[in-house]
């Protein structure tokens, strides 16, 4: 298993290594075929100037590789955002706030990660770049064939979870954080939005975008939340007894692949063990989630004009899911404004009388890569046909994580399965602003299930 920032930290300042030399470990990996496509640009020369800075190893990141997502703005740098359609975009003036954080905290920034195109999906998989393998951090590499690493924060997850990184920025608008996480056996934290500025960062949906890490524990996580929220976590001691849980049933544990159910199942009864007090519940409201989502109205307003300039070069995929956006006429996207904060209310008055919800970050263990892969145009029928799982996978992977984006929550993934097992995700899940409940609870729970 991989050592985590804060216990790397601590070797720093006991002597035991040095920041350049951590640093040209995580080098090596990023170099690695474990970490193939998982960078569209590496910063290795910028980050060995960041480490042997003076005073960096008392800095919170302590000159420690970080790893950039391709949609946010870093100084003298293009942001692509994972698309060949804005290969002729010019530089960023300057660093986006998260950037800007990160580096003042120390971060090593080691390259800008692959992305699904403008994070439109999931699945995680991309046809200008590659797509990185997901791999576990907890085990190693998976077996048999490549699977898909999880969307859209693909190459951020799979740097963290493969060694070229202790912190991947990310952003999360239905899952991007957590999806990766849990498939590449790592921590993933979805904050409050509104806790991290997005400006400097390629939209999505400017009402759900979040900008977030992914780290290998969830005491790493609570560092890269600090420092890029620019707040200090406030810290409890209380054990899980103190807190009240519960496990909804509605939705969340439907159609769970087996690996899923059984790690998933096995942790809630560990956690009961350990003096937990797990509800089972009911939470209706679920299911009276807006139909109609706001991703692609948003998106659609942010790229029209670049569709029209260089559609030819988007992931078909992508583009028509952005374009179903320009059918929303104003007054429904009005509606659907009001349905959103209607639907939250149903669901934080079900919710509040428990401290955190426990639910699996996703169904489904990570698909093969090849089920999934982009068209290549050789057999129609072959394409048509992982165009429908691509599709199929998609809306699986997102379903429980985008319940959380659209109740303006906070969530943190952890892995919860054992060696043997492919990479399974625990969700720990509550409204706004109760980030620092649910920092504190997912750090109790990866000691229980780490024991």
């Amino acid at each position: 298993m991989l050592s985590d920032l804060i216990a790397t930290r601590e070797q720093l300042r006991d002597g035991a290594t040095t920041a350049p030399a951590e640093l040209e470990r995580c080098i090596d990996a990023a170099q690695a075929a474990s970490n193939a496509h998982s960078f569209v640009r590496t910063l290795f020369d910028e980050a060995r100037t960041t480490a042997v800075q003076p005073g960096v190893a008392q800095l919170p990141l302590a000159g420690l590789a970080v790893s950039v997502k391709d949609l946010f703005d870093m100084a003298g740098q293009p942001t692509p955002a994972g698309s060949t359609a804005l290969a002729d975009a010019p530089a960023a003036a300057e660093d986006c706030p998260a950037v800007a954080r990160l580096r003042a905290a120390g971060a090593s920034l080691i390259g800008r990660t692959n992305m699904v195109e403008f994070a439109f999906s999931g699945v995680g998989v991309n046809p200008h770049y590659g797509t990185p393998a997901a791999w576990d951090a907890r085990f190693g590499a998976l077996p048999g064939a490549p699977r898909v690493p999880g969307g859209s924060s693909s190459g951020a997850g799979v740097s963290v979870a493969a060694g070229a990184a202790f912190i991947g920025l990310g952003s999360d608008t239905g899952g991007s954080i957590r999806i990766p996480a849990a498939l590449n056996g790592i921590v993933g934290f979805k904050n409050t939005t509104r806790l991290v500025p997005t400006a400097g960062a390629v939209p999505l949906s400017t009402t759900l975008d979040t900008a977030c890490a992914m780290t290998r524990t969830v005491r790493d996580a609570i560092v890269a939340h600090e420092v890029l929220a620019a707040r200090r976590v406030t810290r409890s001691l209380a054990p899980l007894s103190q807190y009240r849980l519960a496990v909804p049933s509605t939705l969340f544990l439907d159609g769970l692949d087996a690996p899923v159910a059984r790690a998933f199942e096995r942790s809630v009864e560990a956690l009961r063990q350990a003096g937990a007090q797990i509800d089972t519940i009911d939470l209706p409201a679920v299911l009276e989630q807006p139909a109609y989502g706001f991703a692609a109205p948003e998106a659609y307003a942010w790229h029209r004009a670049l569709l029209q300039r260089a559609g030819d070069r988007y992931d078909p995929r992508v583009r028509m899911r952005i374009e179903k956006g320009a059918t929303l006429m104003a007054w429904e996207y009005i509606d659907l404004v009001q349905a959103r904060q209607q639907w939250i209310a149903r669901m934080l008055a079900d919710m509040e009388p428990y401290d955190a919800l426990l639910s699996p970050t996703v169904p489904i263990v990570a698909p093969l890569l090849a089920d999934v892969a982009p068209a290549d145009g050789v057999d129609k029928a072959q394409d048509a046909a992982r165009d429908a799982e691509f599709f199929r996978v998609n809306n699986l992977l997102l379903r429980n994580t985008s319940v959380v984006n659209l109740l303006d929550g906070c969530a943190l993934s952890l892995p919860c399965h054992v060696q043997g097992e492919l990479p399974v995700g625990l969700m720990v899940w509550h409204g706004a602003l109760r980030d620092d409940t649910v920092l504190n609870i997912s750090l109790q729970i990866e000691q229980t299930l780490q024991k």
